[in-house]
């Protein structure tokens, strides 16, 4: 079986049950591995003198026991590979995610403040129902291209070895690749590979959903968006997110305690927004995975016939 066929077999085993709690209740994710090896290094490593050489080593140490556990996991074959890719990502994880906040947003504005709590790192406790859904729609943009598209395209890339090195990278970055006093040095070097491995995933991804939307006449001022989001790559999907569903995302939003002035993406479009937009953006991540599946059966059985 080849790379494209196994990766659509664990798209679709992922989509079909997502991260069992019966599982995962019993064993620690891989996810959750890797951040407990992050905190380890970033305890023992951060500390002292060239930080930015320690951040750099820290990484090398993350990526490389992924790559042997990949390489070892594909000598067992098909049974074990796929399983496996379906455990690294996390379409159906994501979805369930984003649509916990319409449900609970339809409750009360404070259960969903709750909610998108979980799943966003801005402040979120003077938010309203235009902002909950905000920054729910942003996270399921963001989310897709880091969650869903590029181990996609890592695995079709590296196999298994690329798939797991592509998610310690990834792991990494979501905790120590901040430009702060403790990880401006320190995660340099993980936040920097993080951007270079999505760069294709992430317009890859706003392609997608311009594409699978009939937005595609769009994509100039998709760019020109992205262009000034303050994520070298975020900007993509969010920017194709916010035409699909015709509305405004990004712009101002508290860290912290202080606002940041940041960037709209399609400012001209409506700006109040709830829990019908937060489910307009689901059916969109399920469109977008469609279309992945779909390419990689095409791509599979073309393999096979050559």
């Amino acid at each position: 079986m080849n790379g494209a066929l196994l990766l659509a077999a664990a798209l679709g085993l992922d989509a079909a049950l997502g991260e069992p709690k019966w599982l995962w209740s019993r064993l620690p994710h891989p996810a959750v591995v890797m951040g407990r090896a992050v905190t380890w290094l970033d305890r023992h490593l951060n500390r002292g003198p060239v930080r930015r050489l320690k951040g750099a080593v820290a990484l090398v140490a993350l990526v490389l026991p992924a790559l042997a556990l990949g390489w070892g996991l594909e000598r067992l074959g098909p049974a074990a590979t796929i399983p496996a890719a379906a455990i690294l990502l996390a379409q159906r994880s994501l979805v369930e995610h984003v649509r916990a906040v319409s449900a609970a947003l339809r409750r009360s504005v404070d259960e969903g403040r709750r909610m998108v709590a979980r799943i966003v790192s801005r402040d979120c406790r003077q938010m309203d129902e235009t902002q909950i859904a905000r920054a729910a729609i942003e996270s399921a943009a963001e989310n897709l291209s880091d969650a869903v598209v590029a181990p996609t395209l890592w695995f079709l890339v590296g196999g298994l070895p690329g798939l797991l090195a592509y998610k310690a990278v990834n792991t990494a970055d979501s905790m120590i690749g901040y430009r702060n006093e403790r990880y401006a040095r320190f995660g340099w070097a993980a936040a920097r590979a993080d951007d270079v491995l999505n760069f294709v995933p992430a317009r890859l991804t706003g392609l997608l959903i311009a594409a699978l939307t009939g937005r595609l006449r769009h994509w100039p001022a998709i760019a020109s968006d992205a262009a000034r989001h303050r994520s070298p790559n975020a900007g993509w999907p969010e920017s194709a997110m916010a035409r699909a569903l015709g509305v405004a995302l990004a712009g101002p939003r508290s860290y912290d305690g202080r606002v940041r002035d940041l960037a709209w993406v399609n400012e001209s479009a409506r700006k109040r927004i709830g829990a019908d937009e937060i489910d307009r953006a689901v059916t969109i991540l399920w469109r977008v995975w469609f279309g992945l599946l779909v390419l990689s059966v095409a791509s599979g059985l073309l393999l096979s016939l050559v």
